[in-house]
């Protein structure tokens, strides 16, 4: 067991995890301001992003990259750094480090070497996101962002579709449309907030069931990052999700997913056999041999 405490310790070899603001420059804290000022270096995840930050508020501080790429070995380059007597504040190209975006590593690789870790408060989107949405906040799961590939997109959902509490997602511009219809698919046509450009001037957010987003998607033009908020799976809904396929027989029921998933037939029997809580052997038997 480890015991820290943050502000009975000297600040050098600390690292400090520093949110930046989503879009609006007003947002960030004059705490924020005051240690990217204090601190030895700034670890990056875009410097030339960072820079522009930096000039705004005339803060001078060093800037050393550090990114998802290159993050093993800058992350050995900044432990040598903090043992030097270095202070270290990590900041992301927006919102808070190490919710999907670097800093996670750090952050642990710091702790396991006895380094402070300071986490200051400030600007998350997907917070944001949540209260804007007007789903219930009581609850809430992050998630970040889904897979890219299909079977594993729908893999996921097929996990989070009975989860009860409200589903907090992040999604590019190129992606927004195929998740809205992958969410309405596996997890059926329930309300979702899409917010976009959060903070930003052309701020906005689409609230509406699944059906009425997809139909927004097709018409509007994407642009920004979009964060998704979606409504839990009520018992009405969880159920409504376990017996969709209730009007099929077992072959059509494998011939949906293989038709409109692409899955392989051998993972179609699988996941017909989990919705009915059937053998995979009688599946494959009703599929294959019986008609």
């Amino acid at each position: 067991m480890k015991i820290q405490k943050s502000f009975s310790e000297q600040a050098e070899n600390a690292v400090y995890v520093v949110p930046t603001p989503i879009g609006n420059l007003e947002d960030i804290t004059f705490r924020a301001l005051k240690t990217l000022k204090d601190v030895s270096v700034i670890a990056a995840e875009d410097t030339r992003n960072t820079k522009k930050l930096l000039q705004h508020f005339d803060i001078a501080t060093p800037l050393i990259s550090y990114h998802e790429h290159n993050k093993e070995n800058r992350g050995r380059q900044l432990l040598d750094r903090l043992e030097t007597g270095d202070s270290i504040a990590v900041v992301s190209d927006a919102g808070m480090p190490a919710i999907s975006d670097p800093g996670y590593e750090l952050v642990t690789s710091a702790m396991a070497s006895d380094y402070p870790v300071v986490v200051l408060p400030g600007a998350n989107a997907a917070l944001c996101a949540l209260v804007g949405s007007g789903l219930p906040s009581d609850e809430f799961l992050f998630y970040g962002f889904l897979p890219r590939k299909k079977k594993e997109k729908e893999a996921e959902l097929d996990r989070l579709k009975k989860v009860p509490a409200t589903l907090l997602l992040y999604e590019s511009p190129y992606r927004i449309k195929d998740t809205l219809i992958s969410l309405q698919t596996e997890l059926g046509n329930r309300q979702i907030s899409v917010a976009r450009e959060l903070t930003k001037k052309f701020e906005e957010y689409i609230r509406g069931t699944a059906d009425e987003l997809i139909d927004w998607a097709d018409k509007a033009e994407m642009k920004g990052e979009f964060c998704l908020v979606v409504e839990g799976a009520s018992g009405a809904s969880v159920q409504e999700n376990n017996l969709w396929w209730s009007h099929l027989s077992i072959v059509a029921h494998v011939t949906y997913y293989m038709d409109e998933t692409g899955l392989s037939s051998k993972e179609a029997i699988k996941r017909t056999s989990e919705d009915r809580q059937m053998a995979k052997r009688d599946v494959y038997q009703a599929f294959h041999v019986d008609h």
